[in-house]
């Protein structure tokens, strides 16, 4: 068997699609390496029943939460999620704990001694992401009562795609990966309800008629049943609380009345709803308060609105596109930038953004006007883009957003080499009571957790 680093190094030897994304290695989707994989590993996506979860923002908070329910309520749960925030372990895990290097070794192992059957058949090896969820669904065949996973892109040629689950989750449908799932809305909600099996049950968040209509047409032709936003479940009432806030949600079993969710953000009552949609379809019945509760109390969700150190207040928010900064504008409106206090408080924006996405789109969505100070900076990853552009398409949406609200509010915009230095930037330039906020990329967020010593889960 490999030891921990051989192991690591024979899986970043494969071909990272989440490196390349719509480069020329890209090639026509297709399932065809992953079912062939999974029948020389004996189908272990058969083994555990499942709930497979897809949209365009939150289905890693609404995979972490889920995974919490389901082990408030007894169940070890496996959970297949990406990318990794820390390690490479932290895509699989059990519990939310994710694997251990004796464990991940094992895991990766066992894959690699039936790759060469799927490399003889089709000419080429499975890619990095194949290999990963191979080996999360092998693992949890004898490790996890139940899966939760997390679809990496799109829905239905998603290497996750093989698996037949109970339940069927889509957050929402926005306008991301267009390039390679579009081009149109209408296109990426096909691609999501392509997660759909026979007799599923499918927990839609999304509520704009003319997408939604498309997940139902779905889930009619496969003879699933539909619970829609608005309509079967919903959040009804929210209210902000000590390190959190109060949430009542109603599901198709009935109302969970002023649930404490130690989460910012009306995003993350959404998600907190659509989790426990998800796992009271699972079990065909409701969740006990005291069970939604335990759940509650200790889940953690690492780069999502984090508020990792004090003096001055440092948020890391891995939001990557508009909508998530639409998320993140407003949970920073709500939760800390109407102190009354701190309304003379310096603030300063931290961004980095990887290829395809837009960073100006991003400021757009977000709003400058909030902040003094923005630095641009790029991740040690492959599609990041060069801190000059992103200070440029800053410098961009400032003049459109001066242009639309009339303010001569100055806006120092700051170029750094790498995340270390944006981020120490950042504290200097909040000093002791400002607000520092890092946003703009996952991988911004998780070299800056490592910079700031974050526990890592």
């Amino acid at each position: 068997m490999l030891d921990y680093e051989a192991a690591v190094d024979w899986l970043d030897s494969h071909i990272d699609l989440e490196r390349l994304l719509g480069g020329p290695e890209a090639t026509p989707p297709t399932l065809d390496r992953m079912w062939t994989l999974m029948g020389v590993l004996g189908d272990p996506q058969d083994s555990v029943p499942a709930i497979h979860i897809t949209g365009t923002n939150g289905k890693g908070s609404t995979a972490r939460l889920s995974a919490a329910l389901l082990g408030a309520c007894g169940l070890a749960a496996g959970s297949y999620t990406s990318p990794h925030i820390d390690r490479v372990n932290d895509r699989i895990a059990v519990a939310n704990e994710p694997l251990d290097d004796d464990a991940f070794t094992m895991a990766i192992s066992e894959v690699a001694v039936f790759e060469p059957m799927v490399t003889e058949r089709f000419g080429e090896r499975p890619n990095y992401f194949e290999v990963m969820a191979a080996a999360a669904y092998n693992w949890f065949a004898s490790a996890a009562h139940v899966n939760v996973i997390e679809v990496g892109m799109g829905g239905r040629w998603d290497a996750t795609n093989v698996v037949d689950a109970a339940v069927a989750v889509i957050t929402n449908v926005g306008a991301d990966h267009l390039e390679i799932i579009g081009p149109t809305l209408a296109d990426v909600a096909q691609e999501k309800a392509g997660i759909i099996s026979a007799g599923a049950t499918v927990v839609c968040g999304e509520t704009t008629p003319e997408l939604s209509d498309i997940v139902a047409a779905a889930a009619t032709q496969a003879g699933a049943e539909l619970w829609r936003r608005g309509v079967d479940w919903d959040v009804l009432d929210r209210r902000l609380a000590v390190g959190g806030q109060q949430v009542t949600v109603r599901t198709p079993f009935g109302e969970h009345a002023e649930l404490f969710v130690p989460l910012h953000g009306a995003h993350q009552a959404t998600n907190v709803a659509t989790a426990i949609s998800s796992v009271e379809a699972f079990f065909g019945r409701s969740l006990d308060d005291d069970v939604i509760a335990a759940a509650l109390d200790d889940v953690s969700l690492p780069a999502r609105f984090e508020i990792v150190a004090r003096r001055p207040t440092v948020v890391i928010d891995g939001a990557h596109n508009p909508a998530g900064a639409v998320a993140l504008r407003d949970t920073l409106a709500e939760s800390l930038l109407v102190d009354a206090d701190r309304a003379d408080s310096p603030r300063v924006l931290v961004i980095g953004a990887n290829r395809p996405h837009d960073p100006a789109a991003f400021c757009e969505a977000l709003g400058l006007g909030s902040f003094d100070a923005v630095i641009a900076t790029a991740a040690q990853w492959p599609r990041a883009l060069p801190p000059a552009e992103i200070a440029a398409a800053v410098e961009a949406a400032w003049g459109a957003d001066r242009e639309t609200t009339g303010s001569r509010r100055p806006l120092e915009i700051i170029n750094t080499g790498s995340v270390s230095e944006a981020v120490h930037a950042a504290r200097e330039w909040a000093g002791s009571d400002g607000i520092a906020v890092v946003s703009g990329s996952l991988y911004v967020a998780a070299e800056a957790r490592r910079l700031l010593g974050v526990d890592p889960h």
